[in-house]
């Protein structure tokens, strides 16, 4: 078999990377600052940057997660276009797919260092060493490994490694965990053997928290994403965008898609954009008019980081200069939720343990509202632990029960309904979503700032 096969990348020499804890450092805002918006870099130095980042994670977090969870080796195995959930945290921004077949082989070795290998596809900028075939192609001398080629590799190389145990990602809770489809399955379990098919465990923890765990190095370039959602819905709730009487909400929802196709970001799901009315809840596009309050949802997507934003906004009504009492009170109610909420987000707590004591406090305080916050990086719904949904406050089974880490990023999400006088005392609910993280030490910071004013619209 081994004369077959030929090493084609073997890349694996450490690069250097200077451990940038200073780049998580929080933001200093002026409070009356306006956002900036930040256009991207050209895609080659964007590509350059996600790069840096993937040779990190690799030398950096993997390592120590394979160590802590005892895995011995690790199989990823996929086909084009059924793709594991994990195989766009390890590899490289100029790879959109699986090629024919790719399995990657990582195992840790005595000294704690990791060999990775694919077997199919490309090193992923040097990231693993990748074999072909020395079987002749028509234009070239080599080939790429195909069907039982591929599988006979690698048998040898699990019998020459021999590791304790393999790590598939098969879990019937973690989407990010269950990458390995039926079928590719299958084909795997025979090509091991019984032998090793016997060692086989499961660890959901691994791919789950090595996509969760964000890198210092990555919160410069996020925190400007951040900045620039916060401009983008500035401008959008604004007289430069909104004629009221004549704007509808639907109008208000295009403008921030072109927006953001313009400034070449894209998006994860689509926008929203509503209106409350004297405690009713638009549905549909509604027009926008005077004494409405606004919000959004509104999702960016830059350099494969996700964001996950609420605002809200009031559109004034003729003499008014100021947003009604009973509203400021509202937004100030969300935002000390917030607080509430980011008091409790101790590393080491679960999700349900959090919810909890978050929602024990909001009580005491005479604060209605709901919490259902989630991690967010490589997903916009990402890897880690749920901290309660919007249906459902009596916490999450299971996905619920994951601890939090630190060097994870979140969106806090939430909601506080306060009676409004001015609405004749019908309620208005003040949803508010907005980036945080935990540094290396636990803290919790603004990736910018969260909103505490409304946006204005006269």
């Amino acid at each position: 078999m081994k004369s077959k096969l030929v090493l084609i990348a073997c890349c694996l020499v450490p690069t250097v990377v200077p451990f940038a804890a200073s780049a998580q450092a929080p933001a200093h805002v002026p409070e009356n600052a306006p956002a900036r918006i930040h256009p991207l870099p050209s895609l080659r130095d964007q590509a350059q940057e996600q790069q840096a980042w993937l040779d990190t994670r690799m030398q950096r977090i993997l390592p120590g997660l394979m160590a802590e969870y005892d895995v011995g080796m690790w199989i990823l195995s996929m086909r084009e276009y059924a793709e594991d959930p994990v195989f766009w945290s390890i590899t490289s921004p100029t790879t959109f797919a699986a090629r024919r077949r790719s399995i990657y082989v990582i195992t840790r070795r005595d000294d704690g260092s990791l060999e990775r290998l694919a077997l199919g596809g490309t090193s992923q900028g040097g990231v693993f060493e990748a074999f072909r075939s020395t079987r002749p192609a028509p234009t070239q001398p080599t080939a790429e490994l195909v069907g039982s080629e591929q599988w006979d590799l690698l048998r040898e190389l699990v019998e020459d490694r021999d590791p304790d145990n393999i790590v598939l990602n098969i879990d019937p809770v973690w989407a990010f965990s269950d990458g390995l489809h039926s079928g590719e399955a299958e084909e795997l379990l025979e090509a091991l053997g019984d032998k090793y098919v016997g060692r086989v465990k499961r660890e959901s923890r691994l791919a789950m928290n090595y996509i969760a765990l964000r890198l210092p190095e990555m919160m410069p370039r996020y925190r400007k994403i951040e900045e620039t959602v916060h401009a983008i819905i500035s401008e959008a709730f604004s007289n430069s965008v909104i004629t009221p009487g004549v704007t509808t909400t639907d109008d208000v929802v295009w403008w921030m898609r072109q927006k953001l196709r313009d400034l070449g970001y894209t998006t994860w799901f689509q926008t929203s954009v509503g209106v409350q009315r004297a405690g009713e809840v638009g549905s549909g596009s509604e027009v926008i008019q005077k004494g409405d309050l606004l919000w959004t949802d509104y999702g960016v997507v830059g350099l494969n980081l996700h964001t996950d934003t609420q605002h809200l906004g009031y559109v004034l009504k003729d003499g008014e200069t100021n947003v009604p009492a009973g509203l400021e009170q509202c937004l100030a109610n969300s935002n000390r939720l917030q607080d509430i909420l980011l008091s409790h987000m101790e590393p080491g707590l679960t999700g349900n343990q959090i919810l909890a004591s978050t929602l024990a406090q909001m009580r005491s305080e005479g604060i209605n509202g709901t919490v259902y916050t989630h991690p967010i990086g490589d997903h916009g719904h990402g890897a880690g632990p749920l901290i309660g949904r919007w249906d459902g406050q009596e916490g999450v089974p299971v996905r619920g029960d994951a601890v939090l880490l630190a060097s994870t990023w979140h969106s806090i999400e939430l909601q506080a309904t306060t009676p409004i006088p001015e609405w004749g005392g019908k309620p208005a609910s003040c949803r508010q979503e907005e980036e945080a993280y935990l540094d290396e030490e636990g803290e919790r910071h603004w990736v910018f700032r969260r909103q505490d004013r409304f946006h204005l619209v006269w």
